[in-house]
């Protein structure tokens, strides 16, 4: 189903909780932390209530772990359709990483081997989970600070292969691609050339840091900073690919007043009003 015009949303967090609820805020949707509001009621799930009656939602989740090797969690897929079904969201998406493994979880976005059998764990995990909502699960590309010797094909490729098998759709971080670019010494443009933009259906705008692991600089994706001038510029080259993609600013931390971020909004829309319709690039 085709999707409607572009749409500019903003990560709905607390600071702005107050603000979201007083008025019009001039935003397309908003987009949340699924497990923030998984619970049965309390003032998370109020509060969503509400601003959902004003924007459309986008669920965004951290926890499917979606390569995890013992498979998605079903309780946790029992209390995600619940949301689903409540919220009736535009989307729902997770990452592709695996935070779980025999009952603990992390809480953290680990990465995976790019392997012909990491694929088919993925895709269980994929098709599971869109069994379990009845509908169809955007993944995420992961920012990643390390690599696999096993790894058999590149992250892009992977990407392709599992759009292929399972049907998602995926949410495309370019903040994610310049991360890992830099830390991996690829091609941005090289990942996007390649990416199967027809399944694109989000596209996450973010900040990053400059920091020193283990000697060596490394760039991290924080979402405390704004965006800067070279993932603006991926964007440009991923909107022209996905007209119709919804894009968003991510902020989780050092989170600044709602006018900044809405300013920082304001430069996506313009963005993506300065592409000719007839010079867009084909998916």
């Amino acid at each position: 189903m085709p999707l409607p015009a572009p749409r500019f949303g903003l990560g709905l967090r607390k600071p702005h909780y107050a603000e979201f609820l007083a008025g019009d805020v001039p935003v397309d949707f908003v987009e949340v932390i699924s497990e923030n509001f998984m619970v049965a009621g309390g003032r998370p799930r109020d509060i969503l209530r509400q601003v959902r009656e004003r924007h459309p939602v986008a669920l965004h989740g951290v926890s499917l772990s979606v390569g995890s090797a013992d498979g998605v969690d079903a309780e946790y897929l029992r209390r995600l359709r619940s949301l689903v079904d409540e919220i009736e969201p535009a989307f729902v998406s997770d990452h592709l990483c695996w935070t779980r493994f025999a009952g603990f979880q992390s809480h953290d976005l680990l990465p995976l081997p790019y392997t012909a059998a990491t694929l088919a764990v993925v895709c269980a995990g994929v098709d599971a989970t869109q069994n379990a909502l009845g509908r169809q699960m955007l993944i995420e590309n992961p920012s990643s600070y390390v690599s696999f010797a096993a790894d058999e094909m590149s992250e892009w490729e992977f990407l392709r292969e599992m759009v292929a098998r399972t049907g998602c759709g995926l949410l495309l971080d370019v903040n994610n691609i310049y991360v890992s670019g830099q830390n991996h010494g690829f091609d941005p443009a090289a990942y996007l050339a390649a990416i199967p933009f027809e399944a694109v259906r989000q596209i996450h705008l973010a900040g990053h840091t400059s920091r020193e692991i283990d000697g060596r600089g490394m760039l991290v994706d924080t979402h405390d900073q704004p965006v800067p001038d070279p993932v603006w510029r991926l964007f440009a080259e991923a909107i022209a690919r996905a007209p119709h993609a919804w894009a968003m600013i991510e902020r989780d931390d050092n989170i600044p007043a709602l006018d900044a971020l809405l300013a920082e909004l304001d430069v996506a829309r313009a963005l993506a009003q300065t592409i000719d319709a007839d010079q867009q690039v084909p998916a």
